[in-house]
């Protein structure tokens, strides 16, 4: 079992005060402390994470949104850890693959070797128009068509001398990175989709699928049947390809003495999830079901863990004392 903690960013863990205050420094010209409020919460977390035994972080990439960049983030949080995976979110097509082969080299070298990426192929057509200047695709196919050629440039450039790749989106004759990834064969490759498009890149050239359920903690029975009949159908598909990848979950965490308590936080949650996409992010994570007791939470832990999941990438409310309640009372269950 792997533990993760997500990177906390605005658009990422329902509103808090530490991180409202450090929104309002972001969003206002000439206005913050010496040292950015939201990069020393983001530094207090994921320390804190690693001290606790979480081995993964991601740092998730809202380039609309008050949120430091991902990358700079990572560099940042590099310099602060000294064990925990750096997991930078990406999207295909704002940035191109030989810019992210190279910063992600570097990040890996910055580390010592401790990089991995997050292909996420996006929904945001406005942050997509903006910054990539125009390069949103309306076709969900060519989307995802544009995610395999961007991982195939990535991979190629980070194993190969030499590489050269003709493809729809992306071009490259002999092309050589110039620094080396630590990370061997290369940084680890992590995606999460819920489209047979998706699914079907993810077994070809993926490393850990992030597998998808539905929103809604009071839908926990259903979700980790559907889990666990995902991960199967992905074991087969994957074995026809003689490969094999590992399975995650990305999981909002709620522990409280009693189910009612834990339950009544989770709806409450949901209700602020409703304001927009951005704040869904959190409560989407409910439907993992981990709401609850101590105890009800490590059973379904290990309930998926018998599913073939072994990356659980968490998050809590609030981020800090969440954190420390998963650490004193669920992960002893655990045994971790």
């Amino acid at each position: 079992m792997k533990l993760g903690i997500w990177t906390p960013l605005p658009h990422t863990i329902p509103a808090e005060p530490r991180l409202d205050a450090a929104i309002a420094d972001l969003r206002t010209r000439g206005v913050g402390a010496p040292v950015d409020r939201s990069l020393e919460f983001a530094i207090d977390v994921v320390t804190r994470g690693e001290q606790y035994g979480a081995v993964t972080t991601l740092i998730a990439e809202r380039f609309l949104g008050p949120d430091l960049e991902a990358w700079m983030l990572g560099a940042a949080l590099a310099a602060k850890t000294s064990a925990i995976e750096l997991m930078v979110a990406v999207h295909p097509g704002i940035l191109a693959p030989q810019v992210v082969a190279k910063l992600g080299a570097s990040l890996d070298r910055i580390s010592g070797g401790r990089f991995a990426v997050n292909i996420v192929n996006g929904w945001f057509e406005e942050e997509f128009n903006l910054f990539s200047n125009g390069a949103w695709l309306g076709d969900e196919m060519r989307r995802y068509r544009r995610m395999a050629e961007f991982i195939q440039v990535m991979k190629g450039l980070w194993t190969e001398e030499s590489f050269s790749f003709e493809g729809e989106f992306y071009k490259i004759d002999g092309g050589s990175l110039p620094i080396k990834t630590l990370r061997t064969p290369y940084p680890r490759i992590y995606a999460g989709s819920r489209a047979a498009a998706g699914k079907e890149i993810v077994a070809r050239e993926c490393d850990v699928w992030f597998v998808a359920y539905e929103p809604s903690y009071e839908r926990y029975e259903d979700n980790a049947r559907g889990i666990e009949r995902e991960i199967k159908v992905m074991e087969a598909r994957t074995r026809v390809l003689e490969r094999t990848i590992g399975y995650g979950i990305s999981a909002h965490v709620i522990c409280e003495p009693t189910v009612a308590a834990a339950e009544a936080r989770a709806a409450a949650l949901e209700v602020y999830g409703k304001k927009d996409r951005v704040s869904a992010v959190a409560a989407r994570a409910l439907g993992a079901g981990l709401v609850g007791t101590p105890g009800r939470i490590a059973d379904r832990i290990r309930r998926y863990q018998d599913a073939g999941v072994e990356t659980f990438m968490l998050h809590y409310h609030p981020m800090l004392a969440g954190l420390e309640t998963f650490a004193a009372e669920v992960m002893p269950l655990l045994k971790i």
